[in-house]
């Protein structure tokens, strides 16, 4: 069932689902986008202040935005972002860690000025299987509304 902008309620609470992060997918990432050598090198990242392998946060924000896709964005109205307003990588994340994604709805308002679509805005966080938080987000989204995408 498609998600419309009115389906969006200040404190909602949408869960996303998990993934499994490999040293492999961390090392082909980040000689990808982020050749740092904590994120490329097991042995090198061993005398880093990390004390091993850790993904680049921005894996951590790709592996987020799949999770959205799949669990929410790809069946909803979604017409886009305007940007985030914070991002925060809190906890590094190493092989084998699983990661889970949920966001709460924070704000949803109908646009004045193009009245078919609403922004919302969302808190998202990514959490290691210790339930520590790795990533904390908040952002906008616009969504169309139900009565002119419907219509």
């Amino acid at each position: 069932m498609t998600k419309y902008f009115e389906d969006f309620r200040v404190g909602d609470i949408i869960d996303l689902g998990s993934v499994e992060v490999t040293e492999a997918a961390i090392i082909e990432f980040a000689r990808e986008f982020d050749p740092q050598p904590f994120h490329i090198d097991p042995d090198a990242a061993l005398e880093t202040p990390f004390g091993g392998l850790i993904a680049s946060g921005w894996h951590t924000c790709a592996l987020f935005m799949r999770l959205m896709c799949d669990g929410m964005l790809n069946d909803s109205s979604s017409q886009g972002s305007s940007g985030m307003e914070e991002l925060r990588w809190l906890k590094p994340v190493r092989p084998g860690d699983t990661l889970t994604g949920h966001f709460m709805v924070l704000d949803a308002q109908r646009s004045s000025t193009k009245p078919h679509r609403g922004t919302v805005t969302f808190r998202s966080e990514m959490l290691n299987q210790d339930d520590e938080i790795v990533l904390r987000m908040t952002g906008r989204g616009q969504y169309g509304t139900r009565d002119t995408v419907e219509a």
